[in-house]
């Protein structure tokens, strides 16, 4: 079982639709046995509170349900041991990550799209202060990154 953690700043929105793209193609490539993910934040401001109400409403247009169960919770210790993959939205979070992630568990800190193969861009845009275009844009990146990261994996075993 591989256990991947997506991880953007507040976990409310880059995060959680990541997540909610990446259960989706998990269930559609029948990977639940092969797979497990979680999602978290760098900063905490946000615990135990659902995904913005624009990430929720555009996912589920899409069929993404799975994040309406999605609640933001801070990048805790153990994540670093537990999981085998943890993936940043963008430079400043994997930075965050690699100040506090133990030097043994260095290896599982990439970012999101780098890990994902997706040309053009490394990082998904924080689109909490802007508009639903902002959405749209993290949406799309969300879908090729969760394509290349389970194309990834699957190549790896």
């Amino acid at each position: 079982m591989t256990k991947i953690l997506l991880v953007c700043m507040g976990n409310i929105c880059r995060s959680p639709m990541a997540a909610s793209v990446l259960h989706a193609e998990v269930q559609r490539r029948r990977l639940n046995d092969r797979v497990s993910l979680d999602s978290a934040g760098t900063y905490g401001a946000h615990r135990g509170e659902k995904a913005d109400r624009r990430a929720i409403m555009l996912a589920q247009a899409r069929g993404y349900n799975h994040i309406v169960n999605e609640r933001a919770r801070k990048v805790k210790d153990e994540d670093f041991e537990q999981f085998d993959l943890i993936l940043a939205m963008d430079r400043d979070n994997l930075a965050n990550l690699q100040h506090v992630c133990p030097p043994e568990h260095q290896h599982k800190l990439h970012l999101f799209l780098e890990y994902a193969g997706v040309p053009g861009t490394l990082e998904v845009p924080d689109p909490y202060y802007g508009n639903a275009e902002g959405f749209e844009v993290v949406m799309r990146l969300c879908e090729q990154g969760a394509d290349g990261v389970l194309t990834r994996l699957s190549q790896a075993g």
